[in-house]
C-alpha cells in the first residue's frame, strides 16, 4: 500500500502565505513524478503545479511567480510553497505521485486526501 498525507492548509488573508506539504509512506520503489492540484467549489479539479525527481518544475499560468514547487526525494515528500495568496486560489489541495512499488512494476497514481486553503478578501 501507498499513502499520501498532505498538511499546511488553513486559513490566510489575502497576500499571506502557506506551505503544504505530501509526504508519501508504504511500499515504494521509486516515485518519479509528483504534483499539487485543487478543486474550487463547483469547478474540476485542475492543475497547480509538478515536479519530477530530477527536480524538473511546471506551473499552471495562474501560480506562476507565486508558487513555489519542490521535493525532498530522500523523504518522499513534496512542498508547495504559496506566497501572495488570492482568494481565487481557494480550494482543496491534492498531492499526487506517479510510484513504482517494485523493480519490475509498472507505475500508479496515487492521491493524497486534500487539504483545504482558504484565502480571505
Amino acid at each position: 500500500q501507498v499513502q499520501l498525507v498532505e498538511s499546511g492548509g488553513g486559513l490566510v488573508q489575502a497576500g499571506g502565505s502557506l506551505r503544504l506539504s505530501c509526504a508519501a509512506s508504504g511500499n515504494i520503489f521509486s516515485i518519479n513524478i509528483m504534483g499539487w492540484y485543487r478543486q474550487a467549489p463547483g469547478k474540476q479539479r485542475e492543475l497547480v503545479a509538478t515536479v519530477t525527481s530530477g527536480t524538473s518544475t511546471n506551473y499552471a499560468d495562474a501560480v506562476k511567480g507565486r508558487f513555489t514547487i519542490s521535493r525532498d526525494n530522500a523523504k518522499n515528500t513534496v512542498y508547495l510553497q504559496m506566497n501572495s495568496l488570492k482568494p481565487e486560489d481557494t480550494a482543496v489541495y491534492y498531492c499526487n505521485a506517479n510510484v513504482r512499488r517494485y523493480t519490475w512494476s509498472s507505475e500508479y497514481v496515487h492521491w493524497g486526501q486534500g487539504t483545504q486553503v482558504t484565502v480571505s478578501s
